[in-house]
């Protein structure tokens, strides 16, 4: 249970871990609000993401120029957007917060820029756009649900690499990310390594289980023998 790059921890993670697993281990270690709001999907049911936040911070406007900004980015259709989207890194994740759900956070052309990057993927706190697009890429993207409206006069980014709150939860630059189609979870950086080995022993636990009630035994004799439900 050992991995020596972020490579070798995300394959053991793709291969043997869930979402569930993780948060569990999660709340036995005090990490009790880690899981972004149930709202957030993906787009299509087998779709995992697996990677470091690259954080990005999104503001509501109401007029798509403003020459009276003190700051020059006001006056850019998408503020500081294709600044952040050219900042991805090789196995990080788009994640996007801080707007009003009253338009798109993502669509097929940022994902055409962040598979070019080598990005893992993209977890937004609002909607997507450009669904059929999106799925053709085949870019994990989580979101509310497709929504066509588009950011540029609405919405900007205003910073990015910066920490976000989403639904209570707190997510920092280089967080790791973790979804599939029971939810997403934050893992803490300085908690990882605890984290995802205590998760991988707790599967191979629950794999045991599995097979014991399969084999005839109780819920309660299970759960007794092994400590794991």
């Amino acid at each position: 249970m050992h991995w020596g790059s972020d490579e070798e921890l995300y394959d053991a993670i793709r291969r043997d871990l869930f979402t569930a697993v993780v948060g569990d281990v999660m709340d036995t270690m005090g990490l009790l609000r880690q899981f972004l709001p149930p709202q957030i999907k993906p787009l299509h049911d087998d779709m995992v993401v697996i990677g470091r936040a690259m954080t990005v911070l999104e503001a509501d406007v109401f007029v798509e120029a403003h020459g009276s900004s003190a700051t020059d980015f006001m006056s850019e259709p998408f503020g500081l957007m294709f600044r952040a989207l050219d900042d991805l890194k090789a196995g990080e994740v788009y994640i996007c917060a801080g707007a009003s759900p009253r338009y798109a956070l993502w669509g097929e052309l940022m994902s055409t820029r962040a598979i070019q990057l080598g990005a893992a993927g993209a977890v937004v706190d609002g909607y997507h756009r450009d669904t059929c697009g999106i799925l053709q890429l085949g870019f994990p993207t989580f979101s509310y649900g497709g929504y066509a409206q588009d950011q540029a006069p609405r919405g900007k980014v205003i910073d990015f690499r910066v920490p976000l709150e989403i639904g209570g939860v707190r997510v920092m630059p280089g967080d790791v990310i973790f979804g599939d189609l029971d939810g997403v979870c934050v893992i803490p950086r300085a908690a990882e390594e605890e984290v995802f080995r205590r998760a991988l022993e707790k599967v191979q636990k629950e794999n045991l289980v599995g097979r014991a009630i399969g084999d005839g035994m109780s819920a309660q004799e299970a759960f007794e023998k092994f400590g794991v439900m």
